[in-house]
């Protein structure tokens, strides 16, 4: 009986970790599988190797030849992902400018803050690492401008019944920040402003804010559950 019962547990495990699929939404090459909002004439989203200008450090130059995703000015437009996820987890670098601002929206509604907070002591909702409108970051994780941060954001999406109501709000379970821990178990009662619909899905895009700041993006990984 013991071994039946621990041939299923392996089966169970094997399951799960098959289940489990990575995706890379971005190919490091043009914007295929990219989606933007309006108006198109401001759309700054390029592609190749981020710096900051040496004598202006608020803004980007940009170079051939790079994988990375690049919203060179400020006053731009937001960026989605044409896939949409659930369950993941999230793992993406980001680079920030001096006193620039982006976010990262998972399901392209729950936003976790992108923000040149470097130096700062008191922090914020509205400062790098913030799950914007609910939870400031626990501790100042993100280092000088011009250098790349990694997010690692573990996300459970709401939940609905067969006829769309909602009964389980999504949730953050775990944020961390250049291997530093923001958050755990960051409840969502709501979507933040500002995202691709308004409203909770039980799947959605990822969306990259692009109206406030130069911003650059790069080795994207998310794994679906």
């Amino acid at each position: 009986m013991a071994r039946f019962a621990f041939v299923a547990l392996i089966l169970a495990v094997s399951t799960s970790f098959a289940a489990a699929e990575t995706h890379n939404p971005f190919n490091g090459k043009n914007l295929d599988g990219w989606k933007f909002k309006n108006p198109p004439e401001r759309n700054y989203w390029k592609v190749g190797s981020a710096g900051l200008k040496s004598d202006n450090p608020r803004e980007i130059v940009l170079k051939k030849g790079g994988k990375e995703l690049v919203n060179v000015k400020n006053r731009g437009i937001d960026a989605y992902t044409e896939a949409k996820y659930g369950d993941c987890t999230i793992e993406v670098e980001v680079m920030v400018p001096k006193g620039s601002n982006s976010g990262i929206y998972v399901m392209g509604e729950y936003e976790v803050q992108v923000f040149d907070s470097y130096g700062k002591t008191k922090l914020g909702g509205g400062d790098m690492g913030a799950i914007y409108g609910a939870a400031p970051p626990r501790v100042n994780a993100i280092k000088k401008p011009g250098e790349w941060n990694k997010y690692v954001i573990e996300f459970q999406a709401p939940r609905f019944d067969a006829n769309g109501k909602k009964t389980a709000n999504a949730k953050f379970i775990k944020v961390t920040l250049n291997g530093k821990t923001l958050h755990e178990n960051i409840e969502m009662k709501g979507p933040t402003p500002s995202g691709v619909t308004g409203k909770e899905h039980a799947k959605g895009p990822i969306m990259l804010q692009g109206d406030h700041g130069p911003v650059a993006y790069r080795n994207f990984k998310i794994t679906s559950k």
